[in-house]
């Protein structure tokens, strides 16, 4: 509910405070004494009426501001205003609403005096209060408001919320078997690539170290003459030949060893030309082996030179980018290791796309079952909330109204495209306002009267089932008597009573002899807060809290100045402003007489 609302150096209004109390809290004045530029004020603050107030700015002040001051008592409405500040907020909280605008142009907005933004307090004045006046923009008036709170009538929020799921779910999954399929061409071409030449390394069957050990043995075979020419030379220069290595060696042994026979300290010398001599005449005799066991098979080097080739031309094809040293095997099965996840990975897309589409079904299927249930939950509450509307209305003089809630299936595909979040239907509420008319939809009713009192019928059988807790009038009572007038307070303060979605029900206050309200700004909210500005005193004397715009004019020549007050009535005063209501200048004891057994009707 709404607790305060402070506006200075707005056009006529220098400093105002208005506090606003629970129940039906109606505003009376003159015509032009500034109860729209109250209410313009009001919706400027919340971001509901287009453009600001920087025009408005008393003359020779610095700069206007506008702050309201909220109870929010509902849990959900709390937790969303939380969510729309990303900040915590708790139930029965306090929410402070700012505004100034600078002489200068700027402009700025807090809430609980932190910096917020125009789109952030719209999103928060669209939660919490309901605005209906002539050539406003209504919550109620939006068809996709006017689905939600049917859905909330018939109390199928949580088919919706299922609904919702599927719709999501369905969504994501469309989409993602979307993608899969618009790339399922290129997707093939890649696979078929990639196994390809996974094939072709397949097939070559490449073993790691085998490229270097082929690289060593073709360079024997290539120059095997030469290795067997010049080791058969090095056998017989060691061996062999005449005057050979060995030969030579064994002749220095014996010299050694008949000098060690002289001095024995030449005994380890003799040893060791002797055990150098027998190590290379082994040598030689492995050579002389090696010589006759080496020779050349020309179909051997062919098939090295023809494995070397295919290796090569692999590894220059598909492994020559990779950092795995020189080992071109090595490359070529680290470059087939890659191949491998990129060929499991395609053929898991597939796989997956597969499963994408059962799981598209079964996500469609789901959300019709909701869908289903959703439509037939909200005709029949439609069929239940026709003749209540109807009958509010003729209650409210509209003898002649009709109502009705049209749907209109939407076209839904196989993939869910068509459908929203909210359902497998539009609505729009129709109103029928004279007789061989069409029924038309509610937001292009022209008369604001009618607009007003169309949304009281609606409003008094919604508002168990709506979370909105600050409902706002004005010209409700355009061109109705005072008989209907009775009707309309009437309806307005029983409204008001009724409490918010997620409130409970207080103890009324009682009245007193003189009419006023007992019950205080400070009072718990007993649920929904109504604010009426009317012109009728028999709607003025059902409020809980009465309040009278006025406007005055001070000074003189130049120095004059023009402002507004808002004052609280309260005994005689609001009796004395009931009389004038109702009677003009010319108040007689007879007419607050009459006021008197107004408030006695109605208390």
């Amino acid at each position: 509910m709404l607790r305060e609302l402070h506006i200075s150096n707005l056009a006529v209004i220098e400093d105002v405070t208005v506090e606003l109390g629970p129940g039906l809290n109606c505003f009376t004045g003159q015509t032009g004494a500034g109860k729209s530029l109250v209410l313009g004020a009001f919706e400027v603050l919340l971001g509901l009426r287009s453009g600001g107030a920087a025009d408005m700015i008393r003359p020779g002040a610095d700069e206007a501001r506008i702050a309201g001051l909220f109870e929010v008592h509902d849990p959900a409405a709390a937790a969303a205003v939380a969510a729309i500040l990303d900040d915590a907020f708790a139930p029965g909280e306090q929410l402070l609403i700012t505004r100034r605008y600078l002489a200068s142009g700027r402009s700025s907005v807090n809430v609980n005096g932190r910096p917020a933004t125009s789109p952030m307090v719209r999103a928060i004045g669209e939660l919490l209060v309901d605005i209906h006046g002539q050539h406003d923009h209504q919550y109620l008036l939006k068809p996709a408001n006017q689905l939600s709170i049917l859905d909330a009538f018939a109390r199928c929020t949580d088919v919706r919320g299922r609904f919702a799921d599927a719709h999501g779910r369905l969504r994501d999954l469309v989409r993602r078997h979307d993608e899969l399929k618009s790339s399922s061409r290129l997707r093939r071409q890649q696979l078929d690539l990639y196994e390809f030449q996974a094939n072709e390394i397949d097939e070559a069957r490449p073993v790691e170290g085998e490229f270097e050990e082929l690289r060593q043995r073709n360079a024997l075979l290539s120059n095997l003459e030469k290795v067997k020419r010049d080791a058969g030379q090095a056998q017989t220069a060691l061996y062999d030949s005449d005057g050979s290595v060995v030969e030579r060696l064994q002749m220095i042994v014996h010299i050694l060893g008949g000098l060690a026979e002289l001095d024995p300290a030449l005994a380890a010398i003799c040893d060791q030309v002797k055990n150098g001599t027998a190590v290379l005449q082994d040598a030689a005799f492995e050579l002389g082996r090696y010589v006759e066991k080496v020779d050349l098979d020309p179909a051997e080097l062919v098939e090295i030179n023809d494995r070397l080739n295919t290796l090569n031309r692999l590894a220059s094809k598909y492994a020559s980018h990779l950092p795995v040293g020189d080992d071109l095997t090595a490359k070529l099965l680290a470059f087939r290791a890659e191949l491998g996840g990129q060929i499991a990975e395609l053929r898991g897309e597939d796989e997956s796309s597969d499963r994408i589409e059962i799981d598209i079904a079964a996500a469609r299927a789901e959300m019709e079952k909701a869908g289903a249930e959703l439509s037939k939950a909200r005709r029949a509450a439609a069929a239940k909330l026709r003749p209540l509307v109807e009958a509010q209305m003729r209650e409210l003089g509209m003898t002649e109204a009709g109502f009705e809630v049209e749907f209109v299936p939407v076209v839904v595909t196989e993939e869910g495209a068509g459908a929203s979040a909210s359902g497998l239907e539009t609505v729009e509420m129709l109103v029928r306002t004279n007789p061989g008319q069409p029924a038309r939809p509610l937001r292009k009713i022209a008369s604001g009267g009618e607009m007003s009192r169309i949304m009281l019928a609606l409003k008094s059988i919604l508002a168990q089932s709506d979370r909105i807790s600050v409902l706002v009038f004005d010209e409700i009572d355009a061109n109705i008597g005072g008989r209907m007038g009775t009707v309309i307070g009437d309806k307005l303060r029983r409204l008001a009573s009724t409490p918010a979605q997620g409130e409970k029900t207080g103890t009324k206050g009682k009245r007193s002899n003189g009419g006023a309200s007992t019950k205080t700004a400070a009072s718990p909210a007993p649920g929904q807060q109504v604010i009426c500005i009317t012109h009728l005193p028999q709607i003025a004397a059902y409020a809980d809290r009465h309040l009278r715009i006025a406007k005055s004019v001070e000074g003189k020549g130049k120095e004059k100045q023009t402002r507004t007050t808002v004052t609280l009535l309260e005994g005689d005063a609001r009796i004395e402003e009931l009389a004038e209501m109702l009677a003009g200048k010319s108040v007689t004891a007879t007419t607050r007489k009459q006021v008197g057994e107004m408030l006695a009707s109605v208390g």
